[in-house]
Protein backbone atom coordinates (compact mmCIF):
# COMPACT_ATOMS: atom_id res chain seq x y z
CA UNK A 1 0.00 0.00 0.00
CA UNK A 2 1.37 3.45 -0.91
CA UNK A 3 2.16 5.62 2.10
CA UNK A 4 0.84 8.75 0.35
CA UNK A 5 -2.87 8.27 -0.21
CA UNK A 6 -4.78 11.13 -1.81
CA UNK A 7 -6.65 13.53 0.46
CA UNK A 8 -7.60 16.09 -2.21
CA UNK A 9 -8.00 16.38 -5.98
CA UNK A 10 -5.41 18.89 -7.17
CA UNK A 11 -7.64 20.53 -9.75
CA UNK A 12 -10.17 21.36 -7.04
CA UNK A 13 -7.81 23.30 -4.76
CA UNK A 14 -8.64 26.99 -4.28
CA UNK A 15 -7.50 30.02 -2.24
CA UNK A 16 -9.67 28.81 0.64
CA UNK A 17 -7.31 25.81 0.98
CA UNK A 18 -4.23 27.94 1.68
CA UNK A 19 -2.47 26.63 4.80
CA UNK A 20 -3.95 23.14 4.40
CA UNK A 21 -1.68 20.09 4.23
CA UNK A 22 -2.74 17.93 1.28
CA UNK A 23 -1.75 14.71 -0.44
CA UNK A 24 -2.16 14.69 -4.21
CA UNK A 25 -1.90 11.77 -6.63
CA UNK A 26 -1.59 12.12 -10.39
CA UNK A 27 0.50 12.34 -13.54
CA UNK A 28 3.29 14.76 -14.37
CA UNK A 29 1.91 16.93 -17.16
CA UNK A 30 4.94 19.26 -17.32
CA UNK A 31 8.20 19.71 -15.45
CA UNK A 32 10.15 22.96 -15.25
CA UNK A 33 13.55 23.34 -13.59
CA UNK A 34 14.20 26.95 -12.53
CA UNK A 35 17.61 26.49 -11.01
CA UNK A 36 17.00 26.00 -7.32
CA UNK A 37 13.26 25.35 -7.65
CA UNK A 38 11.59 22.56 -9.60
CA UNK A 39 7.95 22.96 -10.70
CA UNK A 40 5.60 20.30 -12.02
CA UNK A 41 2.05 20.56 -13.28
CA UNK A 42 0.38 17.63 -11.56
CA UNK A 43 -2.66 16.37 -13.45
CA UNK A 44 -5.52 14.26 -12.16
CA UNK A 45 -9.04 13.91 -13.52
CA UNK A 46 -10.10 17.15 -11.80
CA UNK A 47 -7.48 19.31 -13.52
CA UNK A 48 -4.01 20.74 -12.89
CA UNK A 49 -2.25 21.85 -9.71
CA UNK A 50 1.20 23.46 -9.65
CA UNK A 51 3.58 21.65 -7.31
CA UNK A 52 6.86 23.22 -6.09
CA UNK A 53 10.01 21.43 -4.90
CA UNK A 54 12.24 23.72 -2.83
CA UNK A 55 15.57 22.24 -1.59
CA UNK A 56 15.46 24.54 1.42
CA UNK A 57 12.10 23.07 2.42
CA UNK A 58 12.75 19.38 1.65
CA UNK A 59 16.03 18.22 0.15
CA UNK A 60 14.99 14.59 -0.49
CA UNK A 61 11.91 15.40 -2.59
CA UNK A 62 13.85 18.07 -4.48
CA UNK A 63 16.49 15.51 -5.49
CA UNK A 64 13.78 13.04 -6.50
CA UNK A 65 12.04 15.71 -8.56
CA UNK A 66 15.00 15.79 -10.99
CA UNK A 67 14.07 12.22 -12.02
CA UNK A 68 10.55 13.17 -13.05
CA UNK A 69 9.49 13.06 -16.68
CA UNK A 70 6.24 13.56 -18.53
CA UNK A 71 3.47 11.13 -17.46
CA UNK A 72 5.31 9.73 -14.42
CA UNK A 73 2.74 8.76 -11.75
CA UNK A 74 3.51 10.37 -8.41
CA UNK A 75 2.15 11.08 -4.96
CA UNK A 76 3.11 14.28 -3.14
CA UNK A 77 2.47 15.70 0.31
CA UNK A 78 2.67 19.42 0.86
CA UNK A 79 1.08 22.64 2.00
CA UNK A 80 -1.16 24.83 -0.14
CA UNK A 81 0.29 28.35 -0.54
CA UNK A 82 -0.54 31.44 -2.56
CA UNK A 83 1.62 31.96 -5.61
CA UNK A 84 4.16 34.78 -5.42
CA UNK A 85 3.11 38.13 -6.86
CA UNK A 86 3.37 38.19 -10.65
CA UNK A 87 3.17 34.39 -11.07
CA UNK A 88 -0.61 33.95 -10.93
CA UNK A 89 -1.98 32.03 -13.93
CA UNK A 90 -5.49 33.32 -14.74
CA UNK A 91 -5.95 30.53 -17.32
CA UNK A 92 -6.13 27.86 -14.59
CA UNK A 93 -8.83 27.49 -11.91
CA UNK A 94 -5.92 26.71 -9.54
CA UNK A 95 -3.81 29.57 -10.92
CA UNK A 96 -3.66 31.50 -7.64
CA UNK A 97 -2.20 28.70 -5.53
CA UNK A 98 0.57 26.09 -5.51
CA UNK A 99 1.58 23.18 -3.30
CA UNK A 100 4.98 23.33 -1.53
CA UNK A 101 6.15 19.69 -1.33
CA UNK A 102 7.45 18.09 1.84
CA UNK A 103 7.38 14.48 0.65
CA UNK A 104 7.08 12.66 -2.69
CA UNK A 105 6.94 9.10 -3.96
CA UNK A 106 7.28 8.03 -7.61
CA UNK A 107 4.54 5.44 -7.98
CA UNK A 108 5.41 4.53 -11.56
CA UNK A 109 7.69 5.83 -14.29
CA UNK A 110 6.36 6.18 -17.85
CA UNK A 111 7.60 5.93 -21.41
CA UNK A 112 7.49 9.05 -23.55
CA UNK A 113 3.98 9.25 -25.12
CA UNK A 114 3.82 8.80 -28.92
CA UNK A 115 2.07 12.19 -29.24
CA UNK A 116 1.74 15.31 -27.06
CA UNK A 117 -1.09 15.13 -24.53
CA UNK A 118 -2.28 18.65 -25.25
CA UNK A 119 -5.63 20.19 -26.12
CA UNK A 120 -4.94 20.96 -29.78
CA UNK A 121 -2.90 18.41 -31.68
CA UNK A 122 -2.70 17.30 -35.32
CA UNK A 123 -1.88 13.67 -34.60
CA UNK A 124 -3.54 11.10 -36.87
CA UNK A 125 -6.78 9.86 -35.29
CA UNK A 126 -5.94 6.18 -35.80
CA UNK A 127 -2.78 6.64 -33.71
CA UNK A 128 -4.75 8.42 -31.00
CA UNK A 129 -7.31 5.60 -31.00
CA UNK A 130 -4.52 3.02 -30.76
CA UNK A 131 -3.35 4.79 -27.59
CA UNK A 132 -6.81 5.86 -26.46
CA UNK A 133 -5.83 5.60 -22.79
CA UNK A 134 -3.31 8.39 -23.45
CA UNK A 135 -5.68 10.37 -25.67
CA UNK A 136 -8.23 10.37 -22.83
CA UNK A 137 -5.72 12.20 -20.64
CA UNK A 138 -5.95 15.24 -22.93
CA UNK A 139 -8.06 17.98 -21.28
CA UNK A 140 -10.81 18.34 -23.90
CA UNK A 141 -11.44 14.64 -24.42
CA UNK A 142 -11.34 13.99 -20.68
CA UNK A 143 -13.89 16.77 -20.10
CA UNK A 144 -16.17 15.17 -22.68
CA UNK A 145 -16.17 11.87 -20.79
CA UNK A 146 -16.80 13.66 -17.49
CA UNK A 147 -19.68 15.53 -19.14
CA UNK A 148 -21.08 12.19 -20.33
CA UNK A 149 -21.05 10.99 -16.73
CA UNK A 150 -22.96 14.11 -15.63
CA UNK A 151 -25.50 13.52 -18.39
CA UNK A 152 -26.05 9.92 -17.24
CA UNK A 153 -26.73 11.06 -13.69
CA UNK A 154 -29.09 13.85 -14.76
CA UNK A 155 -31.02 11.49 -17.07
CA UNK A 156 -31.40 8.73 -14.51
CA UNK A 157 -32.41 11.08 -11.69
CA UNK A 158 -34.99 12.90 -13.82
CA UNK A 159 -36.63 9.83 -15.33
CA UNK A 160 -36.76 8.02 -11.98
CA UNK A 161 -38.37 11.14 -10.45
CA UNK A 162 -40.93 11.03 -13.28
CA UNK A 163 -41.89 7.51 -12.24
CA UNK A 164 -40.16 5.50 -14.98
CA UNK A 165 -38.44 2.23 -14.11
CA UNK A 166 -34.90 1.47 -15.33
CA UNK A 167 -35.10 -2.05 -16.76
CA UNK A 168 -32.44 -3.92 -18.74
CA UNK A 169 -33.34 -5.79 -21.92
CA UNK A 170 -31.38 -8.68 -23.53
CA UNK A 171 -28.30 -8.26 -25.70
CA UNK A 172 -28.72 -11.65 -27.42
CA UNK A 173 -32.04 -11.63 -29.27
CA UNK A 174 -33.79 -12.94 -32.37
CA UNK A 175 -33.12 -11.17 -35.64
CA UNK A 176 -36.06 -9.05 -36.79
CA UNK A 177 -36.69 -7.54 -40.24
CA UNK A 178 -37.60 -4.00 -41.32
CA UNK A 179 -34.43 -2.41 -39.97
CA UNK A 180 -30.73 -2.04 -40.70
CA UNK A 181 -28.41 -5.05 -41.03
CA UNK A 182 -28.02 -7.04 -37.81
CA UNK A 183 -24.79 -8.14 -36.16
CA UNK A 184 -25.14 -11.93 -35.78
CA UNK A 185 -23.69 -14.11 -33.01
CA UNK A 186 -23.39 -17.87 -33.68
CA UNK A 187 -24.72 -20.26 -31.05
CA UNK A 188 -22.34 -23.02 -29.92
CA UNK A 189 -25.11 -25.01 -28.21
CA UNK A 190 -27.52 -24.83 -31.15
CA UNK A 191 -25.41 -25.46 -34.26
CA UNK A 192 -26.45 -23.41 -37.26
CA UNK A 193 -28.49 -20.99 -35.16
CA UNK A 194 -27.65 -17.39 -34.45
CA UNK A 195 -28.50 -14.60 -32.06
CA UNK A 196 -28.68 -10.98 -33.21
CA UNK A 197 -27.39 -7.99 -31.28
CA UNK A 198 -30.26 -5.52 -30.79
CA UNK A 199 -30.60 -2.53 -33.10
CA UNK A 200 -32.84 -1.14 -30.36
CA UNK A 201 -34.94 -2.60 -27.52
CA UNK A 202 -38.12 -1.73 -29.48
CA UNK A 203 -39.98 -5.02 -29.16
CA UNK A 204 -38.93 -5.67 -25.58
CA UNK A 205 -39.94 -2.24 -24.36
CA UNK A 206 -43.37 -2.69 -25.93
CA UNK A 207 -43.66 -6.08 -24.23
CA UNK A 208 -42.79 -4.37 -20.94
CA UNK A 209 -45.86 -2.20 -21.45
CA UNK A 210 -47.98 -5.34 -21.92
CA UNK A 211 -46.34 -6.62 -18.72
CA UNK A 212 -47.78 -3.68 -16.82
CA UNK A 213 -44.54 -1.80 -16.12
CA UNK A 214 -46.27 1.37 -17.48
CA UNK A 215 -43.09 3.44 -17.64
CA UNK A 216 -39.63 2.20 -18.69
CA UNK A 217 -36.27 3.72 -19.54
CA UNK A 218 -32.81 2.42 -20.26
CA UNK A 219 -29.50 3.96 -21.28
CA UNK A 220 -28.66 1.15 -23.64
CA UNK A 221 -26.12 -0.02 -26.19
CA UNK A 222 -27.52 -0.68 -29.68
CA UNK A 223 -25.84 -2.27 -32.68
CA UNK A 224 -26.22 -1.76 -36.43
CA UNK A 225 -24.01 -3.26 -39.10
CA UNK A 226 -24.08 -0.31 -41.50
CA UNK A 227 -21.74 2.03 -43.35
CA UNK A 228 -20.20 4.54 -40.96
CA UNK A 229 -19.94 8.33 -40.97
CA UNK A 230 -18.90 10.99 -38.47
CA UNK A 231 -22.21 10.57 -36.60
CA UNK A 232 -22.43 6.77 -36.87
CA UNK A 233 -20.84 3.92 -34.93
CA UNK A 234 -21.49 0.16 -35.14
CA UNK A 235 -22.34 0.33 -31.43
CA UNK A 236 -23.99 3.43 -30.05
CA UNK A 237 -25.90 4.51 -26.96
CA UNK A 238 -29.48 5.66 -26.80
CA UNK A 239 -31.82 6.86 -24.08
CA UNK A 240 -34.74 4.50 -24.60
CA UNK A 241 -38.16 5.35 -23.18
CA UNK A 242 -41.63 3.78 -23.33
CA UNK A 243 -44.77 4.56 -21.36
CA UNK A 244 -48.38 3.36 -21.19
CA UNK A 245 -51.59 5.39 -21.28
CA UNK A 246 -49.83 8.35 -22.90
CA UNK A 247 -50.29 10.55 -25.93
CA UNK A 248 -47.91 12.81 -27.86
CA UNK A 249 -48.25 15.66 -25.38
CA UNK A 250 -47.07 13.42 -22.53
CA UNK A 251 -43.95 12.45 -24.49
CA UNK A 252 -43.24 16.07 -25.45
CA UNK A 253 -43.47 17.23 -21.84
CA UNK A 254 -41.29 14.38 -20.56
CA UNK A 255 -38.52 14.88 -23.11
CA UNK A 256 -38.51 18.67 -22.85
CA UNK A 257 -38.03 18.34 -19.11
CA UNK A 258 -35.31 15.74 -19.60
CA UNK A 259 -33.35 17.92 -22.03
CA UNK A 260 -33.75 20.91 -19.73
CA UNK A 261 -32.05 18.85 -16.99
CA UNK A 262 -29.22 17.80 -19.30
CA UNK A 263 -28.58 21.36 -20.53
CA UNK A 264 -28.49 22.60 -16.95
CA UNK A 265 -26.20 19.81 -15.75
CA UNK A 266 -23.69 20.11 -18.61
CA UNK A 267 -23.79 23.76 -19.69
CA UNK A 268 -25.62 25.51 -16.83
CA UNK A 269 -28.09 26.81 -19.43
CA UNK A 270 -31.82 27.25 -18.81
CA UNK A 271 -33.57 26.39 -22.07
CA UNK A 272 -36.95 27.78 -23.02
CA UNK A 273 -39.95 25.44 -22.76
CA UNK A 274 -42.02 24.27 -24.56
CA UNK A 275 -40.11 23.70 -27.79
CA UNK A 276 -41.47 25.02 -31.09
CA UNK A 277 -43.17 22.49 -33.36
CA UNK A 278 -43.19 22.08 -37.13
CA UNK A 279 -45.11 19.54 -39.11
CA UNK A 280 -43.10 17.41 -41.50
CA UNK A 281 -44.66 19.21 -44.45
CA UNK A 282 -43.91 22.68 -43.02
CA UNK A 283 -40.32 21.66 -42.43
CA UNK A 284 -39.90 20.33 -45.96
CA UNK A 285 -41.56 23.40 -47.48
CA UNK A 286 -39.46 25.92 -45.54
CA UNK A 287 -36.13 24.13 -45.17
CA UNK A 288 -36.09 21.15 -47.55
CA UNK A 289 -35.32 18.70 -44.73
CA UNK A 290 -37.19 17.12 -41.82
CA UNK A 291 -34.42 18.11 -39.35
CA UNK A 292 -34.04 21.85 -39.97
CA UNK A 293 -31.37 24.06 -38.47
CA UNK A 294 -33.41 27.08 -37.37
CA UNK A 295 -30.54 29.11 -35.91
CA UNK A 296 -30.51 31.22 -39.08
CA UNK A 297 -32.95 32.25 -41.80
CA UNK A 298 -32.46 31.59 -45.53
CA UNK A 299 -35.80 29.82 -45.80
CA UNK A 300 -36.94 28.35 -49.10
CA UNK A 301 -39.91 29.74 -51.00
CA UNK A 302 -42.13 28.37 -53.75
CA UNK A 303 -41.83 30.37 -56.97
CA UNK A 304 -43.73 28.06 -59.33
CA UNK A 305 -46.94 30.08 -59.16
CA UNK A 306 -45.12 33.31 -59.91
CA UNK A 307 -42.53 32.27 -62.50
CA UNK A 308 -44.46 29.52 -64.27
CA UNK A 309 -46.14 30.30 -67.57
CA UNK A 310 -43.86 33.23 -68.30
CA UNK A 311 -42.24 31.62 -71.32
CA UNK A 312 -39.08 30.26 -69.73
CA UNK A 313 -39.32 26.70 -71.04
CA UNK A 314 -37.17 25.03 -68.37
CA UNK A 315 -39.48 26.21 -65.58
CA UNK A 316 -42.68 25.72 -67.58
CA UNK A 317 -41.91 22.12 -68.57
CA UNK A 318 -40.96 21.09 -65.04
CA UNK A 319 -44.11 22.63 -63.59
CA UNK A 320 -46.26 20.91 -66.24
CA UNK A 321 -44.67 17.57 -65.25
CA UNK A 322 -45.64 18.11 -61.60
CA UNK A 323 -42.23 19.41 -60.52
CA UNK A 324 -41.29 22.37 -58.36
CA UNK A 325 -39.53 25.70 -58.77
CA UNK A 326 -38.22 26.81 -55.39
CA UNK A 327 -35.83 29.57 -54.46
CA UNK A 328 -33.59 30.85 -51.70
CA UNK A 329 -32.34 34.42 -51.16
CA UNK A 330 -28.73 34.82 -50.04
CA UNK A 331 -27.80 38.17 -48.44
CA UNK A 332 -24.75 39.79 -50.07
CA UNK A 333 -24.68 37.10 -52.73
CA UNK A 334 -24.70 39.56 -55.62
CA UNK A 335 -20.95 39.79 -55.05
CA UNK A 336 -20.53 36.15 -56.09
CA UNK A 337 -18.34 35.77 -59.17
CA UNK A 338 -19.20 33.68 -62.20
CA UNK A 339 -16.81 31.02 -60.86
CA UNK A 340 -18.55 31.08 -57.46
CA UNK A 341 -21.90 30.44 -59.15
CA UNK A 342 -20.42 27.69 -61.35
CA UNK A 343 -18.97 26.01 -58.24
CA UNK A 344 -22.36 26.16 -56.52
CA UNK A 345 -24.00 24.72 -59.62
CA UNK A 346 -21.57 21.81 -59.45
CA UNK A 347 -22.34 21.45 -55.75
CA UNK A 348 -26.13 21.12 -56.17
CA UNK A 349 -25.53 18.61 -58.98
CA UNK A 350 -24.35 16.21 -56.26
CA UNK A 351 -27.99 16.08 -55.16
CA UNK A 352 -29.35 15.56 -58.66
CA UNK A 353 -30.06 19.18 -59.68
CA UNK A 354 -29.50 19.77 -63.39
CA UNK A 355 -28.84 23.47 -62.96
CA UNK A 356 -28.92 26.50 -60.67
CA UNK A 357 -30.78 29.54 -62.00
CA UNK A 358 -30.21 32.90 -60.32
CA UNK A 359 -31.08 36.57 -60.19
CA UNK A 360 -28.67 39.15 -58.77
CA UNK A 361 -30.52 41.99 -57.02
CA UNK A 362 -29.15 45.47 -57.85
CA UNK A 363 -30.36 49.00 -57.24
CA UNK A 364 -31.66 48.96 -60.83
CA UNK A 365 -33.48 45.63 -60.48
CA UNK A 366 -32.74 41.97 -61.28
CA UNK A 367 -29.81 40.81 -63.39
CA UNK A 368 -29.66 37.30 -64.83
CA UNK A 369 -29.19 35.42 -68.11
CA UNK A 370 -32.88 34.47 -67.78
CA UNK A 371 -34.17 37.91 -66.77
CA UNK A 372 -35.43 38.60 -70.32
CA UNK A 373 -38.09 35.88 -69.99
CA UNK A 374 -39.93 37.67 -67.17
CA UNK A 375 -41.88 40.90 -67.14
CA UNK A 376 -40.94 43.78 -64.89
CA UNK A 377 -44.08 43.13 -62.87
CA UNK A 378 -43.02 39.49 -62.32
CA UNK A 379 -39.53 40.59 -61.29
CA UNK A 380 -40.88 43.16 -58.84
CA UNK A 381 -43.17 40.52 -57.32
CA UNK A 382 -40.23 38.12 -57.06
CA UNK A 383 -38.22 40.65 -55.05
CA UNK A 384 -41.14 40.93 -52.62
CA UNK A 385 -41.67 37.16 -52.47
CA UNK A 386 -37.98 36.51 -51.76
CA UNK A 387 -37.79 39.48 -49.34
CA UNK A 388 -34.65 40.45 -51.25
CA UNK A 389 -32.74 43.70 -51.23
CA UNK A 390 -29.98 45.22 -53.32
CA UNK A 391 -26.78 43.18 -53.03
CA UNK A 392 -28.55 39.84 -52.60
CA UNK A 393 -28.74 36.88 -54.97
CA UNK A 394 -31.75 34.60 -55.47
CA UNK A 395 -31.03 31.00 -56.48
CA UNK A 396 -33.57 28.58 -57.97
CA UNK A 397 -33.70 24.83 -58.43
CA UNK A 398 -36.40 23.42 -60.71
CA UNK A 399 -36.97 19.68 -60.70
CA UNK A 400 -39.03 16.95 -59.09
CA UNK A 401 -39.54 17.44 -55.30
CA UNK A 402 -37.09 14.66 -54.39
CA UNK A 403 -34.31 16.67 -56.09
CA UNK A 404 -35.34 20.22 -55.21
CA UNK A 405 -35.51 19.58 -51.45
CA UNK A 406 -32.02 18.11 -50.85
CA UNK A 407 -30.36 20.43 -53.39
CA UNK A 408 -31.65 23.63 -51.77
CA UNK A 409 -31.43 22.30 -48.21
CA UNK A 410 -27.74 21.53 -48.62
CA UNK A 411 -27.10 24.76 -50.54
CA UNK A 412 -28.69 26.62 -47.62
CA UNK A 413 -26.36 24.99 -45.09
CA UNK A 414 -23.31 25.34 -47.34
CA UNK A 415 -23.78 29.07 -47.84
CA UNK A 416 -24.79 29.78 -44.25
CA UNK A 417 -21.55 28.18 -43.08
CA UNK A 418 -19.47 29.93 -45.74
CA UNK A 419 -20.99 33.34 -44.94
CA UNK A 420 -20.72 32.90 -41.16
CA UNK A 421 -24.48 33.04 -40.59
CA UNK A 422 -24.66 30.15 -38.10
CA UNK A 423 -24.26 31.31 -34.47
CA UNK A 424 -21.99 28.78 -32.81
CA UNK A 425 -23.14 29.61 -29.28
CA UNK A 426 -26.85 29.15 -29.91
CA UNK A 427 -29.02 26.08 -29.35
CA UNK A 428 -32.32 25.66 -31.18
CA UNK A 429 -34.59 22.74 -30.26
CA UNK A 430 -37.83 21.83 -32.00
CA UNK A 431 -40.26 19.01 -32.60
CA UNK A 432 -41.08 17.78 -36.09
CA UNK A 433 -44.45 16.04 -36.17
CA UNK A 434 -47.05 14.49 -38.50
CA UNK A 435 -44.68 12.41 -40.60
CA UNK A 436 -46.03 10.25 -43.43
CA UNK A 437 -46.80 6.80 -42.07
CA UNK A 438 -45.58 5.10 -45.26
CA UNK A 439 -43.10 5.58 -48.08
CA UNK A 440 -43.38 4.00 -51.51
CA UNK A 441 -40.39 1.87 -52.50
CA UNK A 442 -39.99 2.24 -56.27
CA UNK A 443 -37.65 -0.76 -56.53
CA UNK A 444 -39.86 -3.18 -54.61
CA UNK A 445 -43.10 -1.54 -55.83
CA UNK A 446 -44.67 -1.57 -52.39
CA UNK A 447 -45.33 0.59 -49.35
CA UNK A 448 -42.77 0.45 -46.53
CA UNK A 449 -43.00 1.83 -43.01
CA UNK A 450 -41.36 5.24 -42.60
CA UNK A 451 -40.65 4.47 -38.94
CA UNK A 452 -41.54 0.86 -38.11
CA UNK A 453 -44.61 -1.37 -38.64
CA UNK A 454 -45.98 -0.69 -35.13
CA UNK A 455 -46.25 3.10 -35.51
CA UNK A 456 -49.84 4.22 -35.13
CA UNK A 457 -51.61 6.18 -37.85
CA UNK A 458 -53.52 9.26 -36.75
CA UNK A 459 -57.00 8.14 -35.72
CA UNK A 460 -58.55 10.48 -38.29
CA UNK A 461 -56.60 8.62 -41.00
CA UNK A 462 -57.61 5.04 -40.14
CA UNK A 463 -59.99 4.92 -43.12
CA UNK A 464 -57.11 5.73 -45.51
CA UNK A 465 -55.43 2.40 -44.76
CA UNK A 466 -57.75 0.79 -47.28
CA UNK A 467 -58.23 3.69 -49.70
CA UNK A 468 -55.18 6.01 -49.92
CA UNK A 469 -52.19 4.84 -47.81
CA UNK A 470 -49.87 7.55 -49.14
CA UNK A 471 -51.87 10.27 -47.39
CA UNK A 472 -51.80 8.70 -43.93
CA UNK A 473 -50.08 10.76 -41.23
CA UNK A 474 -48.27 8.93 -38.44
CA UNK A 475 -48.39 9.66 -34.74
CA UNK A 476 -44.62 10.01 -34.98
CA UNK A 477 -42.29 12.76 -33.84
CA UNK A 478 -38.62 13.70 -34.01
CA UNK A 479 -36.66 16.01 -31.74
CA UNK A 480 -34.11 18.20 -33.56
CA UNK A 481 -31.21 20.21 -32.12
CA UNK A 482 -29.32 22.63 -34.37
CA UNK A 483 -30.24 20.68 -37.48
CA UNK A 484 -29.34 17.29 -35.98
CA UNK A 485 -32.00 14.68 -35.30
CA UNK A 486 -31.23 13.64 -31.73
CA UNK A 487 -34.27 11.44 -31.20
CA UNK A 488 -37.45 10.03 -32.60
CA UNK A 489 -40.42 7.98 -31.58
CA UNK A 490 -44.13 7.39 -31.95
CA UNK A 491 -47.36 6.33 -30.37
CA UNK A 492 -47.69 2.62 -31.13
CA UNK A 493 -50.53 0.57 -32.57
CA UNK A 494 -52.21 -1.36 -29.75
CA UNK A 495 -55.40 -2.45 -31.52
CA UNK A 496 -55.21 -5.78 -33.31
CA UNK A 497 -57.56 -4.76 -36.14
CA UNK A 498 -55.47 -1.68 -36.98
CA UNK A 499 -52.24 -3.68 -36.78
CA UNK A 500 -53.61 -6.27 -39.21
CA UNK A 501 -54.61 -3.52 -41.67
CA UNK A 502 -51.17 -1.93 -41.35
CA UNK A 503 -49.50 -5.26 -42.10
CA UNK A 504 -51.77 -5.70 -45.10
CA UNK A 505 -50.78 -2.32 -46.56
CA UNK A 506 -47.12 -3.25 -46.07
CA UNK A 507 -47.67 -6.49 -47.94
CA UNK A 508 -47.06 -8.58 -44.82
CA UNK A 509 -49.45 -11.52 -44.44
CA UNK A 510 -50.61 -12.57 -40.99
CA UNK A 511 -48.58 -15.78 -41.34
CA UNK A 512 -45.48 -13.78 -42.21
CA UNK A 513 -46.15 -11.34 -39.36
CA UNK A 514 -46.44 -14.24 -36.93
CA UNK A 515 -43.15 -15.60 -38.18
CA UNK A 516 -41.36 -12.26 -37.86
CA UNK A 517 -42.98 -10.72 -34.79
CA UNK A 518 -44.91 -13.64 -33.31
CA UNK A 519 -43.91 -13.19 -29.68
CA UNK A 520 -44.93 -9.50 -29.70
CA UNK A 521 -48.23 -10.11 -31.49
CA UNK A 522 -49.10 -12.90 -29.10
CA UNK A 523 -48.32 -10.62 -26.17
CA UNK A 524 -50.71 -8.02 -27.61
CA UNK A 525 -53.52 -10.58 -27.32
CA UNK A 526 -53.26 -10.50 -23.53
CA UNK A 527 -54.31 -6.90 -22.92
CA UNK A 528 -51.99 -4.36 -24.52
CA UNK A 529 -52.43 -0.82 -23.17
CA UNK A 530 -52.16 2.26 -25.38
CA UNK A 531 -48.48 3.14 -25.31
CA UNK A 532 -45.75 5.14 -26.99
CA UNK A 533 -42.14 6.09 -26.62
CA UNK A 534 -39.01 7.65 -27.98
CA UNK A 535 -35.29 6.97 -28.28
CA UNK A 536 -32.70 9.74 -28.00
CA UNK A 537 -29.22 9.28 -29.47
CA UNK A 538 -27.02 10.07 -26.49
CA UNK A 539 -23.80 10.23 -28.52
CA UNK A 540 -25.26 12.70 -31.02
CA UNK A 541 -26.82 14.81 -28.28
CA UNK A 542 -23.54 15.12 -26.39
CA UNK A 543 -21.56 15.83 -29.56
CA UNK A 544 -23.81 18.80 -30.38
CA UNK A 545 -23.87 20.14 -26.82
CA UNK A 546 -20.09 19.90 -26.44
CA UNK A 547 -19.32 21.27 -29.92
CA UNK A 548 -17.63 18.11 -31.21
CA UNK A 549 -17.24 17.38 -34.91
CA UNK A 550 -17.62 13.63 -34.41
CA UNK A 551 -19.46 11.43 -31.93
CA UNK A 552 -16.14 9.59 -31.52
CA UNK A 553 -15.08 12.52 -29.33
CA UNK A 554 -17.76 11.74 -26.73
CA UNK A 555 -17.25 7.95 -26.62
CA UNK A 556 -14.53 6.51 -24.42
CA UNK A 557 -13.53 3.72 -26.81
CA UNK A 558 -15.01 4.33 -30.28
CA UNK A 559 -14.43 2.48 -33.52
CA UNK A 560 -12.85 4.03 -36.61
CA UNK A 561 -14.93 4.95 -39.65
CA UNK A 562 -14.14 1.50 -41.05
CA UNK A 563 -15.49 -0.15 -37.89
CA UNK A 564 -12.12 -1.16 -36.46
CA UNK A 565 -10.66 -0.74 -32.98
CA UNK A 566 -6.95 0.18 -33.22
CA UNK A 567 -6.58 -0.29 -29.45
CA UNK A 568 -7.60 -3.96 -29.33
CA UNK A 569 -7.25 -4.96 -32.98
CA UNK A 570 -10.94 -5.88 -33.33
CA UNK A 571 -12.37 -7.26 -35.51
CA UNK A 572 -9.82 -10.07 -35.70
CA UNK A 573 -9.40 -13.53 -37.16
CA UNK A 574 -10.26 -16.38 -34.82
CA UNK A 575 -8.56 -19.72 -34.39
CA UNK A 576 -9.75 -22.80 -36.26
CA UNK A 577 -10.63 -24.45 -32.94
CA UNK A 578 -13.09 -21.66 -32.10
CA UNK A 579 -14.72 -21.97 -35.52
CA UNK A 580 -15.12 -25.74 -35.10
CA UNK A 581 -16.79 -25.21 -31.70
CA UNK A 582 -19.28 -22.88 -33.37
CA UNK A 583 -19.77 -25.24 -36.34
CA UNK A 584 -18.54 -22.54 -38.72
CA UNK A 585 -16.17 -22.56 -41.63
CA UNK A 586 -14.64 -19.51 -43.35
CA UNK A 587 -15.23 -19.56 -47.08
CA UNK A 588 -12.86 -17.32 -49.05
Amino acid sequence: MFNLKRTHYGGQLRLSDVGTEVILNGWVAKRRDHGGLVFIDLRDRSGIAQVVFNPEHDQDSHVLAHQLRSEFVVAVKGTVETRPKGTVNPELPTGEIEVLVSEMEILNPAKTPPFPLEEKITTNEDLRLQYRYLDLRRPGLKENILARHKAYQAIRNYLAKEGLLEIETPMLIASTPEGARDFLVPSRLLPGSFYALPQSPQLFKQILMVAGMEGYFQIVKCFRDEDLRADRQPEFTQIDIEASFVDEEDIYRLIEGLLAEVFKALLNIDISLPFPRLTYQESMDRFGVDRPDTRFGLELFDAAGLLGGAGFKVFDQIIEQGGQVKGICIPGGAAFSRKDIDDLTTYVAIYGAKGLAYFKVTEEGLESPIAKFFSQEKKDELIKLAEAKAGDIIFFVADKPSVVAPALANLRLNLAERLGLIPGDKFELLWVTDFPLLEYDEEEKRWVASHHPFTSPKETDYHLLETDPGKIKARAYDIVLNGVEIGGGSIRIHRQDIQEKAFSVLGITLEEARRKFGFLLEAFEYGAPPHGGIALGLDRLLAVLLGCESIRDVIAFPKTQSGGCPLTGAPFEVEEKQLRELHLKIRA
